[in-house]
């Protein structure tokens, strides 16, 4: 049994059963094959990660979720190990392949209890999460909310089945509570909810098995999202000709940096200079524009009071980044105004976003980097609202302000009206720290003076940005700081 790559397709739980019944009814595979090739994928991952474990305590809900647990338990039992089977549904109540599983685990001589509080968990060395599919829609209760907690207490490590129980398969949100897996085993498509809010941290690694589901399957059912692993990098960031000069690479104009903040448009602005842009200027204030000339003299510092300041560098620039440092009071407004009224193409974050909540307007030639309360400001709505299903917010941002939008956090979200949906996994816990959204933001207006589309500069900016945080991560992600990624993206942007 094979275990690939992760594909880029992302689907919805509804498109996995689509692709399952497809499988069974038009390519004439067994349901029957299916669950016991997703028993031995999982069971076969179990005995790779944790090779001395003895004591496997495998946790059976009521539907083929639970079947495949059956299916590892008598593989593991089959094997010599120390099996027992928590069930929190009553198994002579399972119909179908789920039954079939259960009486070969019965056959097998696999020792089946019902579960019946905290205490059954304590003699396990692993624990197969086996209870919920991607079916679950409502909020977990009772004592399969019991069990759940339990395992996250246990000192065990946990595998989940296809999906950890308690997440949500298409929005990636928890629903009450949702085991923390060490390692999920997920089957026939990627469920996008695995990838983004609060499925990482409930996922653990990811390993994933086509159990031979022919690949022309795939293809008749359009995926809901997709992954962006970068690899059209060479292409788009080709090797420069040996002719080239700065003017052929762009001017970054950033815009930001009120008093007390002129670390902001600072790192924003050094980001676009490591990433590749030919010039780098920053309007900022007065105050600031001397003392950050000496600490980065290859940038162009301005002190900036005025909109009528702000025109000669706005009419120099290709790309302007506003936000980073800007603040809401009169001097960020009326530099906004100014930016707002130039066609250039824009990336806007921070300050930038909230001031737009207030004020909002469409264009095209934008990318917006929200992270969840600023995505919040811009759909009137709650945090907890745009975390609930991260990809309707994002797709709807991208909708009501045009261009493209970046919902950032754990499983960034990118989404144009064109392109659809695209989510990046790279990234770590690390990166939540002061100044990392304004580096992410001096990427993509780096990406975007070199000439990449606005969807293609906010694709790659958000993959380069977490794969640096992630090379700068290897000397341990407490204490990552923004700068940081900087010499990781140089090194990144040429591939």
């Amino acid at each position: 049994m094979s275990m690939q790559n992760l594909p880029i397709e992302l689907y919805r739980a509804a498109q996995v059963r689509e692709l399952d019944r497809l499988a069974i009814e038009e390519r004439g595979i067994p349901g029957y094959t299916l669950m016991s090739r997703a028993g031995k994928a999982t069971f076969d991952a179990l005995r790779r990660q944790w090779p001395q474990a003895r004591r496997i305590a495998v946790l059976c809900g009521g539907g083929n979720n639970g079947g495949d647990g059956y299916v590892v338990a008598a593989l593991a039992t089959q094997n010599g190990l120390d099996v027992q089977v928590w069930t929190l549904s009553d198994p002579e109540r399972l119909r179908g392949d789920a039954l079939t599983a259960f009486r070969d685990a019965q056959a097998a001589g696999v020792a089946i209890a019902a579960f019946t509080g905290p205490t059954d968990l304590d003699a396990a060395d692993v624990f197969v999460d086996a209870l919920f599919g991607t079916g679950l829609e409502r909020k977990v209760g009772g004592l399969w909310r019991e069990a759940i907690k339990a395992m996250n207490r246990h000192s065990a490590p946990v595998m989940a089945v296809d999906i950890p129980s308690g997440l949500h398969a298409d929005t990636g949100a928890v629903m009450g509570v949702a085991v923390r897996a060490d390692l999920t085993v997920t089957f026939i498509g990627l469920k996008q909810g695995l990838f983004t809010g609060q499925g990482p941290a409930c996922c653990g690694r990811v390993l994933y098995d086509d159990l031979h589901v022919p690949e022309d399957v795939h293809s008749i059912i359009h995926p809901a999202s997709r992954r962006y692993d970068g690899g059209d990098l060479p292409t788009l960031l080709p090797k420069r000709s040996r002719s080239a000069h700065k003017g052929n690479h762009g001017h970054v104009l950033v815009v930001g940096g009120d008093l007390g903040m002129g670390g902001a448009a600072r790192m924003a602005a050094e980001a676009a200079a490591r990433c590749g842009a030919g010039l780098v200027s920053v309007a900022t204030r007065a105050a600031h524009a001397s003392m950050q000339a000496a600490v980065r003299p290859e940038l162009m510092f301005r002190g900036v009071e005025s909109m009528a300041e702000l025109a000669p560098l706005l009419a120099r620039a290709s790309v302007v980044a506003v936000g980073p440092g800007l603040r809401d009071g009169d001097w960020g407004k009326s530099l906004l105004q100014a930016v707002l009224a130039s066609d250039r193409p824009l990336v806007v974050d921070a300050d930038g976003l909230n001031l737009l909540a207030a004020a909002p307007l469409r264009r095209d030639n934008w990318v917006l980097t929200p992270h969840p309360g600023e995505a919040a400001r811009l759909l009137q709505t709650t945090p907890g609202e745009v975390e609930a299903d991260r990809f309707t917010a994002v797709a709807e941002i991208a909708l009501r302000f045009g261009g493209v939008c970046v919902l950032k956090g754990a499983g960034s979200l990118i989404a144009d009206e064109r392109d659809g949906l695209w989510l990046c996994n790279a990234g770590n816990p690390g990166m939540a720290s002061g100044g990392m959204g304004d580096v992410l933001t001096g990427v993509i207006a780096g990406l975007l003076a070199q000439g990449l589309s606005p969807i293609q500069a906010a694709r790659v900016g958000v993959y380069l940005h977490g794969r640096a945080g992630d090379r700068a991560a290897q000397d341990g992600e407490r204490g990552l700081l923004a700068m940081d990624l900087l010499p990781h993206l140089r090194t990144l942007v040429n591939p």
